[in-house]
């Protein structure tokens, strides 16, 4: 009916525009860290580097051929052809815990403390599963418990490596950290198709940089 159209059209509006609000503070995130930096060569570097590296080994493609994998093996669908427990769980949980947001995110936390980018993440992630849910059913929340695994042992990682690193390569870290936030928000507003995960190796590059220059 007209109003079913009706509904559904607003519905639509609301997502979009929500996951754009999302995307906007996503972007603030990016560029209040992008300002800890204090040595400008080293985040063009370290962009420059890690854009190669991360090429080179397609990581994008890589985890995109995983996530399809792992999809395959685990599809399992009900009788009447609702998607089973496990098709929510794997396909909540690699998107959500496979990105840029959720490394950067993590060694964050682990390395200075902060959870703003965590908190931007669970918001967006929050929001998310309440659409996916729609789709592929309960299956969805089980994936909070892979992400928790996920981003806390990266995060304790990095704060079991945060003592062996200077306060300069902490900040420089941030710094190139965060640019890959501002590249990810550019691409959930659509204005971008950067392939943020072939860019993830620049974050570990300042701990080389910071000991030569």
């Amino acid at each position: 009916s007209s109003k079913e159209v009706s509904a559904d059209g607003l519905g639509g509006r609301l997502q979009t525009i929500i996951m754009q609000g999302m995307a906007l503070c996503v972007l603030y995130i990016g560029v209040s860290g992008c300002l800890k930096g204090q040595n400008t060569l080293t985040a063009i570097l370290s962009i420059a580097l890690g854009a190669i590296i991360g090429e080179l080994l397609d990581l994008d493609r890589r985890m995109r051929s995983l996530g399809d994998w792992v999809q395959t093996r685990t599809a399992r669908h009900t009788e009447d052809g609702a998607p089973s427990i496990s098709d929510g769980f794997v396909t909540a949980s690699l998107l959500f815990c496979v990105g840029a947001m959720a490394i950067v995110g993590a060694l964050e936390n682990g390395l200075t403390g902060s959870y703003d980018t965590l908190k931007a993440k669970s918001i967006i992630d929050g929001i998310s599963s309440i659409v996916f849910a729609s789709s592929l059913g309960v299956g969805v929340a089980f994936s909070a418990g892979a992400i928790f695994l996920y981003q806390g042992a990266i995060s304790l990682l990095a704060g079991l490596l945060s003592p062996l690193l200077g306060d300069a390569v902490i900040a420089e870290m941030t710094c190139v950290g965060s640019l890959l936030i501002v590249a990810l928000s550019l691409n959930m507003l659509n204005v971008t198709k950067i392939k943020v995960m072939n860019l993830v190796p620049a974050i570990f590059l300042p701990i080389l940089l910071c000991w030569f220059m």
